[in-house]
């Protein structure tokens, strides 16, 4: 099973944007709802957003509602993150995932093990 290639990270001030882009297989990626997590060293993984694989509707925590927009490029098998208003405490490692949610609680698919490498964002104050 060939993992997930996230991009687009990168060091950036507070109240600026990123865009940050995700690749998958097809094993990975078709029908699957798909979401993006982030972790930060020594703390639990956090998901971010959840997409139906449809495209059609996308789950938000509450960290990120209003900033962050995740949609995805099925044809493509892409995901990406579109991240406005970065604050300091946005800073963390980020990757894609297969995904669950319940309204805001969003966890990786429980069959989902194949992580990237995920991608750096740092956001300085």
């Amino acid at each position: 099973q060939v993992q997930p290639v996230e991009s687009g990270g990168g060091l950036v001030q507070a109240g600026e944007s990123l865009r940050l882009t995700c690749t998958a297989s097809r094993f990975t990626f078709d029908g699957r709802a798909m979401g993006w997590f982030r972790q930060v060293t020594g703390k639990e993984r956090e998901g971010i957003s959840c997409t139906t694989s449809s495209g059609g509707r996308t789950f938000y925590a509450d960290s990120v509602k209003s900033r962050f927009t995740a949609s995805r490029d099925n044809a493509n098998k892409m995901v990406d993150l579109k991240m406005n208003s970065l604050k300091p405490e946005d800073t963390a490692m980020y990757y894609c995932a297969p995904c669950v949610s319940v309204a805001t609680i969003i966890v990786p698919a429980s069959d989902f093990h194949s992580w990237g490498q995920g991608t750096q964002v740092t956001v300085s104050s």
